[in-house]
């Protein structure tokens, strides 16, 4: 096998959709967050205190690139394995601070970015066995 493939194939590709699904999601969660600041829950009483406008910026920003890592993770680039696992990573923390505002929403999203984090350590076992 090539050092580089075309495509990605089993749970890489797996964890690939699940970056291009978890970088629109929390791109549109930026978006609403930016736009009208009034459909989140505030919540008061809690360890920390961020703007929602500035949580919406980060989530549109980490959001975008998320998306873009995963394309090329599908397309099948080397690199965007280890980018990957940093991007879900804080993808993850972002969406655990971010429970206070939505709950539900951050649960999945964080349940997603751990997933991509296991599907992208664990590899492609049929490429070590040859």
């Amino acid at each position: 096998m090539t050092a580089k493939r075309a495509l990605a194939t089993g749970w890489t590709a797996f964890a690939a959709v699940l970056m291009i699904f978890g970088g629109a999601m929390t791109v549109l969660a930026g978006i609403s967050a930016i736009a009208r600041d009034d459909i989140f829950l505030a919540t008061r009483n809690y360890v920390f205190s961020f703007s929602l406008i500035g949580w919406g910026w980060v989530h549109l920003i980490l959001g975008a690139i998320i998306f873009l890592a995963g394309c090329a993770l599908l397309r099948g680039a080397v690199w965007a394995r280890v980018v990957g696992v940093i991007l879900a990573g804080l993808g993850a923390i972002s969406n655990f601070l971010w429970i206070p505002r939505y709950p539900l929403w951050a649960l999945t999203l964080l349940a997603v970015d751990i997933f991509i984090i296991w599907a992208l350590c664990a590899g492609d076992r049929r490429r070590s066995e040859r």
